[in-house]
């Protein structure tokens, strides 16, 4: 059965932020922006590159990093990146981070205060025609299948949601235009547009990615849902006098009492769902 936290809110407030490389001597240094990002939002959104070198060292400081959001009753979701298989344990490092309460989505959904989010680390291979097709050697077809698993993988997710707001977790990215800003030899291993197919036919309403460090903050799908490009490293370029994070804002129909958190600093905000047009 989906897992589902079942309280409302007319307004579902999401902080984003991937890449964060949590390393050994990392203990200390995150807290005060994980401790933000619960003070800003209802729940936080981890895209990626959760750890540094895949180490269950990593994962442990990172653990001990998000008590404070846990501590705050914040819900954690986050997605895999490359970095946390670099040590060839993702599923410890996983198996850590779920242990200290966190939810980690491998084309798995939640359902958190009426907001459905489907998750995926995503994987390389290209954008529209010039994304990498699976002739020739094996090597090459393993490639590709891989992209194609993490696609299904996405659709998977989404198709198990039920909810009227959706949003999209990943650490590769779906489309070319949050990765532009990177050099052009390395766009095919940054994302694939194979991950863009689920998103356009489930209708969602936002997807977060990272990954992509010196990429663009934002770009559309081809049917116009927002993408937002999460990175860490990149928010602190782009946006130096504001923490490294974003706030999507889900505007719902449905109304009913907020869990209190009040922003502490100004966030860069987007409000997302049908509501949002109104």
């Amino acid at each position: 059965m989906l897992p589902t936290i079942t309280l409302m809110t007319e307004r579902v407030r999401v902080a984003a932020v991937g890449d964060l490389h949590c390393t050994k001597a990392s203990e200390g240094v995150l807290q005060p922006l994980i401790t933000q990002m619960a003070d800003s939002a209802d729940v936080i959104v981890l895209a990626g590159d959760l750890v540094d070198y895949g180490l269950v060292e990593e994962a442990h400081v990172l653990a001990r990093e998000l008590s404070v959001a846990i501590k705050a009753q914040v819900p954690v979701i986050a997605v895999l990146g490359n970095h946390d298989f670099e040590n060839g344990h993702p599923e410890a490092v996983k198996q850590v981070l779920c242990d200290a309460g966190i939810t980690i989505l491998d084309g798995d959904a939640v359902e958190i205060k009426g907001v459905g989010f489907a998750g995926a680390k995503g994987f390389c291979g290209g954008f529209g025609r010039r994304a990498l097709e699976p002739w020739g050697e094996p090597a090459i077809k393993s490639f590709v299948r891989e992209a194609l698993d993490e696609a299904l993988k996405l659709e998977s997710a989404l198709a198990r949601l039920r909810t009227t707001n959706r949003i999209a977790i990943l650490h590769y990215s779906p489309i070319v235009a949050t990765v532009e800003g990177e050099p052009l030899e390395i766009y095919p291993f940054l994302g694939s547009s194979r991950l863009e197919d689920p998103i356009n036919r489930y209708q969602v309403d936002a997807v977060v990615h990272g990954h992509a460090h010196h990429g663009s903050p934002e770009g559309r799908t081809s049917t116009q849902v927002p993408v937002y490009n999460v990175s860490m490293p990149l928010l602190k370029r782009h946006f130096p006098d504001r923490p490294a994070f974003r706030v999507l804002e889900v505007v719902r129909d449905e109304v009913a009492a907020s869990n209190g958190h009040i922003p502490r600093a100004e966030a860069l905000t987007d409000r997302i769902g049908a509501a949002s047009t109104a």
